[in-house]
């Protein structure tokens, strides 16, 4: 079976894209697994399916580099809007796309029919333990201690379609996530497993981030995870709601705006890498 795909990345977080209004896969798990090995495949944090849709312009199914579904990735949401506006299939510039974690609406900024970026509206964030889902008490999981390997953290759980454990620490750039990451992936409090974001506070404007990523490990940017640091920095009192934040990530910056009427909204660029053919045996 031969795949046509195309490789995009937003601010280094890399998924290969397939234009399922013409491809058909029957399998997307193994083949998240086999296109995403970055040494007997083509390499990348995950596949992602680009689908007609009934309720939207167009639908995301996303899927991990281990096969398991996402519900949501706020990089791979830029990526698809610059892809369906440069091939054709939605040729607007607010696109609504259909998610598992709901329909999100894509402003498009265009120069020279090129999309320069993308700002997606991510929604409000989930912070009920029991929507997230985290197991806790009381309205909201914001700075509660958790123990991981003996440590104390201080935690705040966020879900933006997919949960967030963020952490403040003084310093994220020497941290030994290949260590660490799979001990809070997998703690116990998460029934789903979690997404976890190690975050320094720069000013009330930039904050400095690294991801790990359930079922794909450490990824160079999480877009979502992004938007759940921001929201985090706002629920700790370290950022100001209403005024964009800058985000620093080992792939790039996204700009996110926790806004006062609650919802949450990130900017960011979309890349094209190279379009191919994989010959699935």
């Amino acid at each position: 079976m031969k795949l046509h795909f195309t490789k995009m990345h937003g601010a280094g977080n890399d998924y290969i894209y397939v234009n399922c209004f013409v491809e058909n896969i029957p399998e997307p798990e193994q083949v998240a697994k086999i296109v995403s090995d970055r040494h007997f495949g083509i390499g990348s944090d995950g596949l992602v399916l680009i689908m007609p849709s009934d309720t939207a312009d167009v639908r995301m199914r996303m899927f991990n580099a281990d096969g398991s579904e996402g519900k949501m990735c706020g990089n791979a949401s830029r990526c698809v809007g610059k892809y369906v506006y440069e091939n054709g299939l939605v040729r607007k510039t607010e696109i609504t796309m259909e998610t598992l974690s709901g329909i999100k609406r894509l402003f498009l900024e265009v120069e020279n029919d090129k999309v320069k970026s993308v700002t997606v509206d991510m929604g409000r964030p989930v912070l009920t333990p029991s929507l997230i889902p985290v197991l806790g008490n009381g309205d909201s999981f914001i700075g509660q201690p958790v123990m991981v390997n003996d440590i104390c953290y201080r935690m705040t759980a966020v879900s933006m379609g997919n949960p967030h454990s963020v952490i403040f620490c003084g310093e994220v750039a020497f941290l030994p996530l290949a260590e660490m990451g799979p001990d809070f992936e997998n703690l116990p409090i998460f029934p789903e497993r979690v997404n976890t974001e190690f975050v320094r506070v720069i000013d009330q404007k930039m904050l400095e981030m690294r991801v790990w990523e359930r079922g794909s490990g450490e990824t160079l940017a999480c877009g979502t995870g992004a938007c759940a640091s921001a929201v985090a920095a706002v629920l700790n009192g370290y950022c100001k709601q209403g005024e964009e934040i800058t985000v620093k990530l080992l792939g790039g910056e996204l700009k996110i705006t926790y806004t006062t009427e609650g919802r949450v909204m990130m900017r960011g660029s979309a890349t094209h890498v190279f379009d191919g053919v994989i010959n699935l045996a």
